[in-house]
Protein backbone atom coordinates (compact mmCIF):
# COMPACT_ATOMS: atom_id res chain seq x y z
CA UNK A 1 0.00 0.00 0.00
CA UNK A 2 1.72 2.88 -0.97
CA UNK A 3 0.28 5.93 0.23
CA UNK A 4 1.58 9.87 0.18
CA UNK A 5 0.04 11.09 3.44
CA UNK A 6 -0.66 14.64 3.16
CA UNK A 7 -0.11 15.48 7.13
CA UNK A 8 -2.15 17.74 8.98
CA UNK A 9 -0.75 18.81 11.99
CA UNK A 10 -2.73 19.83 14.79
CA UNK A 11 -1.49 23.32 16.19
CA UNK A 12 -2.62 24.63 19.50
CA UNK A 13 -3.23 28.65 18.71
CA UNK A 14 -2.68 30.96 21.88
CA UNK A 15 -6.21 30.54 22.33
CA UNK A 16 -5.95 27.32 23.04
CA UNK A 17 -8.44 26.28 20.00
CA UNK A 18 -7.21 23.79 17.76
CA UNK A 19 -6.27 23.86 13.70
CA UNK A 20 -5.22 22.11 10.80
CA UNK A 21 -2.75 23.36 8.51
CA UNK A 22 -1.74 21.50 5.42
CA UNK A 23 2.27 20.70 5.79
CA UNK A 24 4.71 18.44 3.71
CA UNK A 25 3.68 15.37 2.54
CA UNK A 26 5.01 12.88 3.74
CA UNK A 27 4.80 8.76 3.68
CA UNK A 28 4.02 6.48 6.40
CA UNK A 29 5.71 3.44 6.27
CA UNK A 30 5.21 1.78 9.33
CA UNK A 31 1.09 1.92 8.19
CA UNK A 32 2.12 -0.18 5.42
CA UNK A 33 4.26 -2.41 7.33
CA UNK A 34 1.34 -2.93 9.85
CA UNK A 35 -0.71 -4.24 6.67
CA UNK A 36 1.75 -6.51 5.11
CA UNK A 37 2.22 -7.96 8.65
CA UNK A 38 -0.99 -8.63 8.89
CA UNK A 39 -1.98 -10.16 6.56
CA UNK A 40 0.94 -12.17 7.14
CA UNK A 41 -0.43 -13.44 10.29
CA UNK A 42 -3.77 -13.95 8.67
CA UNK A 43 -2.22 -16.84 6.28
CA UNK A 44 -0.25 -18.11 9.08
CA UNK A 45 -3.42 -18.23 10.94
CA UNK A 46 -5.28 -20.50 8.34
CA UNK A 47 -2.13 -22.80 7.80
CA UNK A 48 -2.72 -23.64 11.66
CA UNK A 49 -5.68 -23.75 11.73
CA UNK A 50 -5.25 -27.66 9.36
CA UNK A 51 -3.42 -28.88 12.61
CA UNK A 52 -7.02 -27.76 14.78
CA UNK A 53 -9.02 -30.87 15.62
CA UNK A 54 -12.24 -28.68 14.50
CA UNK A 55 -10.79 -27.66 10.85
CA UNK A 56 -13.25 -29.37 9.34
CA UNK A 57 -16.26 -27.89 11.16
CA UNK A 58 -14.98 -24.55 9.22
CA UNK A 59 -14.36 -26.29 6.07
CA UNK A 60 -10.64 -26.68 6.48
CA UNK A 61 -8.42 -29.49 5.59
CA UNK A 62 -7.74 -30.93 8.81
CA UNK A 63 -4.53 -33.06 9.85
CA UNK A 64 -4.90 -36.08 11.23
CA UNK A 65 -2.88 -35.35 14.20
CA UNK A 66 -3.25 -32.46 16.05
CA UNK A 67 -0.86 -29.33 17.32
CA UNK A 68 -3.74 -27.72 20.11
CA UNK A 69 -0.79 -26.69 21.51
CA UNK A 70 -0.37 -23.87 18.68
CA UNK A 71 -3.82 -22.27 19.07
CA UNK A 72 -2.74 -21.02 22.92
CA UNK A 73 -0.69 -18.85 20.38
CA UNK A 74 -2.87 -18.44 18.16
CA UNK A 75 -5.24 -17.07 20.35
CA UNK A 76 -2.85 -14.33 21.27
CA UNK A 77 -3.87 -12.58 17.70
CA UNK A 78 -7.03 -14.24 17.30
CA UNK A 79 -9.17 -10.99 19.19
CA UNK A 80 -7.47 -8.19 17.09
CA UNK A 81 -6.63 -10.04 13.55
CA UNK A 82 -9.26 -9.02 11.89
CA UNK A 83 -10.00 -5.69 13.75
CA UNK A 84 -6.84 -4.51 12.90
CA UNK A 85 -7.25 -4.50 9.48
CA UNK A 86 -10.15 -2.94 9.36
CA UNK A 87 -8.62 -0.44 11.26
CA UNK A 88 -5.28 0.06 8.43
CA UNK A 89 -8.24 0.10 5.93
CA UNK A 90 -9.98 2.78 7.20
CA UNK A 91 -6.66 4.33 7.26
CA UNK A 92 -5.68 3.88 3.72
CA UNK A 93 -9.08 5.36 2.62
CA UNK A 94 -8.06 8.98 4.41
CA UNK A 95 -5.04 8.43 2.77
CA UNK A 96 -6.34 7.49 -0.47
CA UNK A 97 -8.65 10.84 -0.26
CA UNK A 98 -5.69 13.37 0.17
CA UNK A 99 -4.69 13.01 -4.09
CA UNK A 100 -8.69 11.76 -4.81
CA UNK A 101 -12.03 13.41 -4.80
CA UNK A 102 -14.70 11.20 -3.73
CA UNK A 103 -15.41 10.03 -7.78
CA UNK A 104 -11.60 9.05 -8.04
CA UNK A 105 -11.92 7.17 -4.49
CA UNK A 106 -15.06 5.15 -5.23
CA UNK A 107 -13.31 4.05 -8.69
CA UNK A 108 -10.20 3.61 -7.36
CA UNK A 109 -11.89 1.17 -4.35
CA UNK A 110 -13.86 -0.23 -7.00
CA UNK A 111 -11.00 -1.56 -9.27
CA UNK A 112 -8.91 -2.70 -5.78
CA UNK A 113 -11.19 -4.09 -3.62
CA UNK A 114 -14.55 -5.01 -5.48
CA UNK A 115 -13.20 -6.52 -9.16
CA UNK A 116 -11.01 -8.83 -6.94
CA UNK A 117 -13.74 -9.81 -4.36
CA UNK A 118 -15.75 -10.64 -7.42
CA UNK A 119 -12.54 -12.88 -9.19
CA UNK A 120 -12.17 -14.29 -5.95
CA UNK A 121 -15.87 -15.45 -5.45
CA UNK A 122 -16.19 -16.97 -8.90
CA UNK A 123 -12.86 -18.87 -9.57
CA UNK A 124 -10.35 -18.54 -6.54
CA UNK A 125 -12.07 -19.72 -3.51
CA UNK A 126 -13.84 -22.04 -5.81
CA UNK A 127 -10.80 -23.85 -6.17
CA UNK A 128 -10.45 -23.94 -2.39
CA UNK A 129 -14.31 -25.85 -2.35
CA UNK A 130 -12.74 -28.35 -4.74
CA UNK A 131 -9.75 -29.60 -2.87
CA UNK A 132 -11.93 -29.46 0.51
CA UNK A 133 -14.69 -31.73 -1.37
CA UNK A 134 -12.37 -34.15 -2.72
CA UNK A 135 -10.55 -34.39 0.36
CA UNK A 136 -13.21 -35.57 2.44
CA UNK A 137 -14.78 -37.92 -0.15
CA UNK A 138 -17.69 -35.90 -0.80
CA UNK A 139 -19.38 -34.82 -4.58
CA UNK A 140 -17.13 -32.58 -6.39
CA UNK A 141 -19.03 -29.07 -7.80
CA UNK A 142 -18.39 -26.01 -8.61
CA UNK A 143 -19.56 -24.06 -5.40
CA UNK A 144 -18.52 -20.01 -5.53
CA UNK A 145 -17.94 -18.61 -2.44
CA UNK A 146 -16.63 -15.99 -0.59
CA UNK A 147 -14.11 -17.46 1.28
CA UNK A 148 -11.03 -15.78 3.08
CA UNK A 149 -12.17 -12.73 0.95
CA UNK A 150 -15.49 -12.11 2.82
CA UNK A 151 -13.89 -9.20 4.05
CA UNK A 152 -13.82 -7.43 1.46
CA UNK A 153 -17.13 -6.75 0.77
CA UNK A 154 -17.21 -4.97 3.96
CA UNK A 155 -14.54 -2.76 3.50
CA UNK A 156 -16.79 -2.06 0.12
CA UNK A 157 -19.75 -1.42 1.92
CA UNK A 158 -18.39 0.77 4.37
CA UNK A 159 -16.58 3.36 1.72
CA UNK A 160 -19.78 2.95 -0.22
CA UNK A 161 -22.10 3.55 2.47
CA UNK A 162 -20.29 6.26 4.57
CA UNK A 163 -18.90 8.09 1.44
CA UNK A 164 -20.91 11.54 2.99
CA UNK A 165 -18.82 10.91 6.06
CA UNK A 166 -15.72 10.81 4.62
CA UNK A 167 -15.63 13.01 2.28
CA UNK A 168 -16.92 16.00 5.09
CA UNK A 169 -14.40 14.76 7.02
CA UNK A 170 -12.07 15.30 3.98
CA UNK A 171 -13.59 18.80 2.86
CA UNK A 172 -14.00 19.82 6.69
CA UNK A 173 -10.13 19.67 8.57
CA UNK A 174 -11.17 21.89 11.35
CA UNK A 175 -14.76 20.44 12.44
CA UNK A 176 -16.44 20.15 15.65
CA UNK A 177 -15.47 16.10 15.93
CA UNK A 178 -11.72 16.28 15.04
CA UNK A 179 -10.89 19.59 17.42
CA UNK A 180 -12.59 17.63 20.54
CA UNK A 181 -11.22 14.46 19.67
CA UNK A 182 -7.51 15.67 19.62
CA UNK A 183 -8.32 17.65 22.74
CA UNK A 184 -9.01 14.25 24.37
CA UNK A 185 -5.95 12.41 22.84
CA UNK A 186 -3.63 15.09 23.90
CA UNK A 187 -4.41 13.95 27.65
CA UNK A 188 -3.20 11.03 29.40
CA UNK A 189 -5.16 7.34 28.19
CA UNK A 190 -7.33 9.70 26.02
CA UNK A 191 -6.67 7.40 23.13
CA UNK A 192 -9.12 4.50 25.52
CA UNK A 193 -11.34 6.77 24.14
CA UNK A 194 -11.47 4.14 21.59
CA UNK A 195 -12.47 1.39 23.49
CA UNK A 196 -15.62 2.63 24.36
CA UNK A 197 -17.39 2.23 20.80
CA UNK A 198 -15.86 -1.77 20.47
CA UNK A 199 -17.43 -2.27 23.79
CA UNK A 200 -20.61 -0.82 23.09
CA UNK A 201 -20.90 -2.95 19.44
CA UNK A 202 -20.05 -5.97 22.05
CA UNK A 203 -22.82 -5.55 24.85
CA UNK A 204 -25.55 -4.55 21.81
CA UNK A 205 -25.00 -7.38 19.37
CA UNK A 206 -23.66 -9.90 21.79
CA UNK A 207 -21.99 -12.15 19.65
CA UNK A 208 -21.50 -15.88 20.89
CA UNK A 209 -17.56 -15.60 20.75
CA UNK A 210 -15.83 -12.34 20.00
CA UNK A 211 -13.12 -13.49 17.15
CA UNK A 212 -16.18 -14.82 14.88
CA UNK A 213 -16.21 -12.59 12.58
CA UNK A 214 -16.78 -13.87 9.04
CA UNK A 215 -20.14 -12.77 7.81
CA UNK A 216 -21.66 -12.13 10.92
CA UNK A 217 -23.47 -8.88 12.17
CA UNK A 218 -21.07 -8.33 14.96
CA UNK A 219 -18.29 -8.71 12.30
CA UNK A 220 -19.97 -6.33 10.35
CA UNK A 221 -20.15 -3.81 12.78
CA UNK A 222 -17.18 -4.31 15.04
CA UNK A 223 -15.15 -4.02 11.49
CA UNK A 224 -17.70 -0.82 10.73
CA UNK A 225 -16.33 1.10 13.76
CA UNK A 226 -12.56 -0.03 13.13
CA UNK A 227 -12.30 1.44 10.03
CA UNK A 228 -13.78 4.64 10.58
CA UNK A 229 -11.87 4.80 13.74
CA UNK A 230 -8.49 4.17 11.47
CA UNK A 231 -10.28 6.76 9.72
CA UNK A 232 -10.46 9.11 12.71
CA UNK A 233 -7.02 8.41 13.46
CA UNK A 234 -5.22 9.41 10.20
CA UNK A 235 -7.55 12.67 10.28
CA UNK A 236 -5.95 13.87 13.80
CA UNK A 237 -2.58 13.75 12.55
CA UNK A 238 0.44 14.24 14.39
CA UNK A 239 -1.36 14.22 17.69
CA UNK A 240 -2.88 10.75 17.18
CA UNK A 241 1.24 9.43 16.31
CA UNK A 242 2.33 11.08 19.50
CA UNK A 243 -0.68 10.15 21.72
CA UNK A 244 -0.27 6.30 20.45
CA UNK A 245 3.74 6.42 20.95
CA UNK A 246 3.38 7.34 24.63
CA UNK A 247 0.79 4.52 25.41
CA UNK A 248 2.01 1.67 23.89
CA UNK A 249 3.72 0.26 26.81
CA UNK A 250 1.00 0.59 29.43
CA UNK A 251 -1.40 -0.49 26.10
CA UNK A 252 0.97 -3.82 25.71
CA UNK A 253 0.97 -4.78 29.56
CA UNK A 254 -2.92 -4.33 29.51
CA UNK A 255 -3.44 -6.42 26.52
CA UNK A 256 -1.31 -9.00 27.69
CA UNK A 257 -2.82 -9.51 31.86
CA UNK A 258 -6.08 -9.25 29.85
CA UNK A 259 -4.39 -12.45 27.72
CA UNK A 260 -3.17 -14.23 30.55
CA UNK A 261 -7.11 -13.98 32.24
CA UNK A 262 -8.24 -15.09 29.32
CA UNK A 263 -5.81 -18.14 29.28
CA UNK A 264 -5.83 -18.89 33.10
CA UNK A 265 -9.06 -17.60 34.12
CA UNK A 266 -11.41 -18.60 31.60
CA UNK A 267 -9.18 -21.00 29.74
CA UNK A 268 -9.47 -19.30 26.24
CA UNK A 269 -13.45 -20.37 26.36
CA UNK A 270 -16.32 -18.47 27.80
CA UNK A 271 -14.10 -15.22 28.52
CA UNK A 272 -16.62 -12.22 28.45
CA UNK A 273 -17.01 -10.68 25.52
CA UNK A 274 -16.51 -7.21 26.74
CA UNK A 275 -13.49 -8.52 28.88
CA UNK A 276 -12.69 -9.53 25.52
CA UNK A 277 -13.18 -6.07 23.73
CA UNK A 278 -10.70 -4.24 25.83
CA UNK A 279 -8.11 -6.51 25.11
CA UNK A 280 -8.37 -6.39 21.65
CA UNK A 281 -8.28 -2.16 22.10
CA UNK A 282 -4.88 -2.56 23.69
CA UNK A 283 -3.40 -5.16 21.36
CA UNK A 284 -4.05 -2.69 18.83
CA UNK A 285 -2.71 0.66 20.41
CA UNK A 286 0.23 -1.22 21.43
CA UNK A 287 0.98 -2.56 17.92
CA UNK A 288 0.11 1.33 16.59
CA UNK A 289 1.89 2.48 19.38
CA UNK A 290 5.53 -0.01 18.49
CA UNK A 291 4.83 0.67 14.49
CA UNK A 292 5.19 4.28 14.43
CA UNK A 293 7.97 4.29 16.74
CA UNK A 294 10.44 1.14 15.37
CA UNK A 295 8.69 0.62 11.54
CA UNK A 296 8.42 4.37 10.11
CA UNK A 297 11.05 3.95 7.56
CA UNK A 298 11.40 2.97 4.26
CA UNK A 299 13.03 -0.12 2.73
CA UNK A 300 13.66 -2.18 -0.47
CA UNK A 301 11.89 -5.12 1.72
CA UNK A 302 8.45 -2.94 2.47
CA UNK A 303 8.82 -1.47 -1.57
CA UNK A 304 8.19 -5.07 -2.52
CA UNK A 305 5.96 -6.83 0.24
CA UNK A 306 3.61 -3.68 0.02
CA UNK A 307 2.38 -4.56 -3.41
CA UNK A 308 3.31 -8.39 -2.96
CA UNK A 309 1.13 -9.01 0.38
CA UNK A 310 -2.62 -8.45 -1.14
CA UNK A 311 -2.40 -10.89 -4.52
CA UNK A 312 -0.79 -13.20 -2.22
CA UNK A 313 -3.43 -13.53 0.29
CA UNK A 314 -6.04 -13.39 -1.94
CA UNK A 315 -4.10 -16.71 -4.01
CA UNK A 316 -2.65 -18.54 -0.43
CA UNK A 317 -6.10 -20.27 0.16
CA UNK A 318 -6.45 -22.35 -3.05
CA UNK A 319 -2.05 -22.93 -2.45
CA UNK A 320 -2.94 -24.06 0.90
CA UNK A 321 -5.42 -26.20 0.01
CA UNK A 322 -3.78 -27.89 -2.72
CA UNK A 323 -0.68 -28.72 -0.22
CA UNK A 324 -2.63 -29.75 2.39
CA UNK A 325 -4.44 -32.41 -0.03
CA UNK A 326 -1.22 -34.35 -0.98
CA UNK A 327 0.72 -33.45 1.91
CA UNK A 328 -1.65 -33.97 5.04
CA UNK A 329 -2.51 -37.86 4.36
CA UNK A 330 1.69 -38.28 4.60
CA UNK A 331 3.29 -40.65 7.26
CA UNK A 332 5.26 -37.77 8.49
CA UNK A 333 5.74 -36.09 12.01
CA UNK A 334 3.06 -33.52 12.04
CA UNK A 335 5.88 -30.51 12.81
CA UNK A 336 7.34 -31.48 9.46
CA UNK A 337 4.03 -31.48 7.74
CA UNK A 338 3.41 -27.67 9.74
CA UNK A 339 6.98 -26.60 8.49
CA UNK A 340 6.61 -27.95 5.08
CA UNK A 341 2.79 -26.78 4.97
CA UNK A 342 4.12 -22.99 5.73
CA UNK A 343 6.90 -23.12 3.45
CA UNK A 344 5.18 -24.20 0.44
CA UNK A 345 2.12 -21.89 0.88
CA UNK A 346 4.40 -18.88 1.50
CA UNK A 347 6.95 -20.15 -1.37
CA UNK A 348 4.15 -21.27 -4.26
CA UNK A 349 1.99 -18.29 -3.19
CA UNK A 350 5.09 -15.58 -4.08
CA UNK A 351 6.07 -17.46 -7.32
CA UNK A 352 2.76 -17.42 -8.48
CA UNK A 353 3.08 -13.57 -7.74
CA UNK A 354 6.50 -12.96 -9.13
CA UNK A 355 6.03 -14.93 -12.31
CA UNK A 356 2.66 -14.38 -13.11
CA UNK A 357 0.30 -11.72 -11.83
CA UNK A 358 3.44 -9.12 -11.78
CA UNK A 359 4.68 -10.00 -15.49
CA UNK A 360 1.04 -9.92 -16.80
CA UNK A 361 -0.47 -6.47 -16.82
CA UNK A 362 -3.78 -7.47 -18.04
CA UNK A 363 -3.96 -10.12 -15.29
CA UNK A 364 -3.19 -7.43 -12.06
CA UNK A 365 -6.84 -6.34 -11.85
CA UNK A 366 -8.20 -9.28 -10.72
CA UNK A 367 -5.90 -9.47 -7.94
CA UNK A 368 -6.15 -5.99 -6.73
CA UNK A 369 -2.51 -4.92 -8.22
CA UNK A 370 -2.39 -0.97 -9.08
CA UNK A 371 -1.58 -0.54 -12.97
Amino acid sequence: MNFIINRRENALTPSNTATFTDTTYQRRYDVDWLRVLAMVLLIIYHIVVSFQPWATKIFFLQNEQSLEGLWIIMTVINVWRIPILFLISGMGVRFAMERRDWKQLLKDRTVRILIPFLFGFFFICPISAYFSLRFYNQEVAYIPNPGHLWFLTNIFLYVLLLLPFWVYMRNNPDNYILRVLSKIFRRPLGLYFFALPVMVEVLLVNPTHFPTYAMTPHGFWLGMICFIVGFVFISIGDNFWRAVESIRRIALTVAFLLYLVRLMVFHLNGEPNLLTAFESVNWMLAILGYGSLYLNRPSDSLTYFSKAVYPVYIIHMPVQYCISYYLLPLALPVFLKLVLLLLGTFGASLLVYEYFIRRLRWVQPMFGVKI
